[in-house]
């Protein structure tokens, strides 16, 4: 299914991907100044600062590539399994992207990989991240002190936000629903304690978000 997105959407959503990559590519700065100063130890964490901030970029955009930007045919770059769980390298979430997800068509995994980038913003003091699959489609299980995304990216989720009131903020949560809708889904947020699933099912209504 064809769907126009409105431009709008593609605002926000751009607004927020350059929010993400501003700091380490502002931190590569950073370091290549400090390279001029002729002190050894400023040079040496000019170049740890460097490459520490260069990999972080680069991973951010290769997720980012496939989450966003992957429209069908041959992949290119790491296989989406390693895209998510570099993603999260060296922040307080970890990623485990099981073999039933990696089975899934790349259509899938997409989604998945969107599925992950809304739940590790919302675990907010860290936890852990599981990617599976049932039933064919794929579904996220959130471990940490959070009981899932705020009202605003439900909302998002769910394609119930007015476009014109959509934040950067929302926008990768929106883009997620619309990813659902397209392929005949909805997504569906289960909350519990110690943590939440965010899961995918046929559809018929928006996010239903179940708390127990």
């Amino acid at each position: 299914m064809d769907q126009a997105v409105d431009l709008r959407v593609l605002e926000m959503l751009t607004a927020r991907l350059c929010h993400d990559l501003i700091g380490p590519v502002a931190a590569i700065g950073n370091g290549a100044e400090l390279l001029a100063d002729e002190e050894p130890d400023f040079v040496q964490d000019a170049i740890a600062l460097v490459g520490e901030s260069a990999r972080k970029a680069n991973r951010r955009l290769q997720f980012y590539r496939f989450a966003y930007g992957f429209s069908g045919g041959e992949l290119a770059g790491l296989p989406p399994h390693r895209l998510a769980t570099t993603f999260f390298d060296e922040s307080s979430v970890t990623c485990d992207y099981r073999e039933a997800v990696r089975a899934l068509p790349l259509e899938w995994q997409k989604l998945a990989c969107n599925l992950l980038a809304v739940g590790g913003e919302a675990l907010h003091r860290g936890g852990q991240l599981v990617a599976d699959a049932g039933a064919g489609r794929p579904q996220v299980e959130a471990i940490g002190e959070c009981a899932g995304p705020g009202a605003q990216v439900q909302a998002a989720l769910a394609l119930t936000t007015p476009v014109e009131e959509l934040t950067s903020r929302a926008a990768g949560a929106y883009f997620t629903g619309l990813l659902a809708a397209r392929l005949g889904s909805r997504i569906v947020l289960d909350a519990r304690p110690g943590g939440f699933r965010l899961g995918v099912a046929p559809s018929g209504g928006g996010v239903r978000s179940s708390r127990r």
